[in-house]
């Protein structure tokens, strides 16, 4: 099913409320979920979003989750009009997961894609704004859910290591890759379908949490235009985070290979 969905919103006044409404252009919206060992998140997750915005078709990637994440989401496709399921053979990494989503959504030609995490971290309140950034005067290719502008934030445990990673993170990906954008580690993002569609993705190196500062990087060889909007990061629902100091240091590892290749005129050429 390619649903249909009229996205309506003007700016909020904070993250802690829900946005308020003007119109907009009837899209097509695709949100994705990459899953592994979620099943206590997926199906409330789920409802939450189709509660905010009804019409969004949902995606679900998941590993060969051992909890049955995967069963439980063909459970959701055979229940619920417009989810899809996508099954892998084992764990593969968040940057494959999301790259297959975006395939996916160009393939079916969508006209936005979301990436959320699957673990409540991404409250399905903000995705309204997410949305408003696509269209009217002012429209962007990618708005990102900032933790790192005013009125975004971090709710509940950010311990001191962790706040160093994602500082580090950061730091990196506007050093070496040229962006500009406040927030280049978080997943949480509306993308325009028509401007991934000019990303080879053969291009793109990262297989793990680095993901989300090289597409970004991809993203803008293409042309791409950014905002931001604030949101809140909330600790995860249930489950265990995948998230580790290995994943940073494969980050910046990446960021810094990608950018020596960006000086030295090395990267293929993406316009």
């Amino acid at each position: 099913m390619l649903a249909l969905f009229t996205a309506t919103m003007q700016p909020t006044p904070g993250p802690s409320a829900a946005p308020a409404a003007a119109p907009a252009p009837t899209a097509r919206v695709l949100v994705s979920l990459a899953t592994y060992n979620e099943a206590g998140n997926l199906r409330p997750l789920a409802e939450a979003i189709r509660a905010t915005v009804p019409s969004v078709d949902l995606l679900v990637v998941d590993d060969n989750s051992p909890d049955g994440t995967g069963k439980l989401a063909d459970e959701m496709a055979r229940e619920m009009p417009g989810v899809f399921v996508i099954h892998r053979s084992g764990k593969l990494g968040l940057g494959t997961a999301i790259i297959a989503a975006m395939k996916f959504a160009v393939e079916r030609g969508y006209d936005y894609y979301i990436n959320l995490d699957a673990d409540f971290s991404h409250p399905p309140r903000f995705i309204p704004a997410l949305l408003g950034g696509m269209t009217g005067d002012r429209a962007v290719d990618v708005m990102i859910g900032s933790r790192y502008i005013p009125g975004g934030g971090v709710e509940g445990e950010f311990g001191p290591r962790r706040k160093f990673m994602s500082t580090g993170v950061n730091l990196y990906a506007r050093l070496f890759l040229g962006l500009h954008t406040r927030d280049n580690s978080g997943s949480f993002r509306c993308y325009r379908v028509s401007k991934l569609a000019k990303i080879n993705f053969s291009w793109v190196r990262s297989r793990g949490y680095s993901f989300q500062e090289e597409i970004l990087f991809w993203c803008q060889r293409v042309g791409c235009t950014f905002d931001e909007t604030p949101i809140l990061f909330e600790n995860r629902r249930a489950g265990a985070s995948k998230l580790h100091a290995g994943e940073a240091v494969k980050a910046l590892e990446i960021m810094f290979a990608l950018g020596v290749d960006r000086l030295i005129g090395k990267l293929p050429d993406a316009r």
